[in-house]
């Protein structure tokens, strides 16, 4: 029964007798019950109270059934309640005129209880299902509208000379939980509209084995099973779209003039997140691990902007070097030597500062370059792929922004560690 929340019905119809049966039956099957005697009382009483449902009677003196379902379908803060029509019309043309003005279904007198209380909660279960939907498609609008707001911050960072690879990321992470919703969308909607023919079945007074026959071609005992697991199903999708959203946010948030207290290992978490479309397994390679060795660390007063640039500068750099490494290794070579990148963060002695390495087991830096790498402009890599850019500022926010300190130390063959050291306020500690 859909009653578990005590739906509200509203029984219009001038009859005293059909309303007090109408009534006390309602009452019985779980429901509150609100009574209005005519088409006007009705429409005075929608005014206060807003009813899950309206049974109303088609011929009452004033204005009919017709006409009250017609002022309640304009009018914006009723429109969308449903509406059955009571009538002991069985007029072919009567029942089109009322579906047509909006209402959803018909039941005709004499009354049969079982019938009425089905029909009810036929159409409230449909009416939460379509509410369901649109809570569903309103969040992942505002999703998307929070990932684009996101990505124009990212725009606006002239800095950032990844961007074209941090767009990419996004959208491939985005992609695969937005198919998924969009493929579960079109099971969604074959449901419902398998439901709207088996209700006009009722509408249209099917026989009973009509109705049957077309409860069993539809699957019907499956489709009420299946439809809510569809619907969890997508708001999971919509959930890891949040999640992205989220994480893009924490990468790309505005900085203020002032430092702030932030959670480094939240900063570095979301890189990682938008760079994952690089860590995974490809034709030529294994998925490149990511080890954490984080400590349980205080928050440091920063830019949290400009140190999740300097993550992705790192970590893009570590990626680059691990792809370069292994040119010319099999994938078995390279299973039997996997790519890594470990990360680990800690206090030093003195717990004044913070220390972060970032290590890669690739080909290392050679001794003669080491002393250039933070120059503005100098890059080894092929043109069009680096702009010698990144180390240059990735130097230029931990020393000039932060007060900290970022050094280098590599074996040529064995891989390349960059060392990061921030102070810490002591109002955060």
């Amino acid at each position: 029964m859909v009653n578990d929340k005590q739906n509200l019905i509203m029984i219009v119809d001038d009859n005293p007798t059909n309303a007090k049966v109408l009534f006390e039956f309602l009452q019985a099957s779980g429901f509150r019950v609100l009574v209005a005697k005519s088409g006007e009382s009705a429409l005075e009483k929608l005014q206060v109270v807003s009813p899950d449902l309206i049974l109303l009677d088609v011929m009452m003196p004033g204005i009919d059934g017709f006409e009250t379902c017609r002022r309640l379908k304009e009018n914006k803060a009723t429109q969308d309640i449903p509406v059955i029509f009571m009538t002991a019309l069985s007029d072919v043309v009567d029942k089109v005129k009322g579906l047509t003005l909006g209402a959803v279904d018909y039941i005709t007198k004499p009354f049969q209880p079982e019938d009425v209380r089905a029909r009810i909660n036929l159409h409230l279960k449909l009416c939460q299902l379509n509410q369901k939907l649109e809570q569903r498609a309103a969040e992942l609008t505002a999703t998307v509208e929070q990932l684009k707001q996101s990505q124009q911050r990212l725009v606006q960072s002239e800095k950032m000379s990844s961007l074209g690879q941090l767009v990419a990321g996004i959208a491939h992470e985005i992609n695969n939980p937005t198919s998924f919703v969009q493929g579960n969308l079109t099971y969604a909607q074959k449901y419902m509209q398998d439901l709207i023919d088996h209700i006009h079945l009722y509408k249209n007074q099917a026989s009973a084995t009509e109705i049957a026959q077309h409860a069993a071609k539809i699957d019907f005992e499956y489709l009420l099973k299946d439809f809510p697991h569809i619907l969890h199903s997508m708001q999971e999708g919509i959930e890891r779209i949040g999640d992205i959203s989220n994480s893009l946010r924490t990468f790309a948030r505005a900085d203020n003039m002032v430092k702030i207290p932030f959670n480094i290992h939240d900063g570095i978490d979301s890189t990682i997140l938008i760079l994952k479309h690089r860590l995974k397994a490809s034709n030529t390679h294994p998925a490149i691990e990511i080890i954490r060795d984080y400590d349980d660390l205080p928050e440091v007063e920063c830019f949290p902007g400009q140190l999740n640039q300097v993550f992705m500068n790192l970590l893009t750099n570590a990626i680059d070097a691990l792809e370069e490494s292994n040119v010319g290794r099999s994938y078995k070579e390279i299973i039997a030597n996997p790519n890594f990148i470990k990360i680990k963060t800690k206090l030093n002695e003195d717990e004044n500062n913070i220390l972060i390495m970032i290590k890669d087991n690739g080909l290392g830096i050679p001794e003669e370059i080491k002393s250039q790498i933070f120059d503005h402009l100098f890059t080894t890599k092929v043109v069009g792929k680096g702009t010698g850019l990144g180390l240059a500022i990735t130097q230029q926010i931990i020393v000039e922004k932060h007060g900290g300190s970022i050094e280098v130390n590599s074996i040529p063959g064995e891989g390349a560690e960059f060392v990061i050291t921030l102070p810490i306020d002591d109002e955060f500690r």
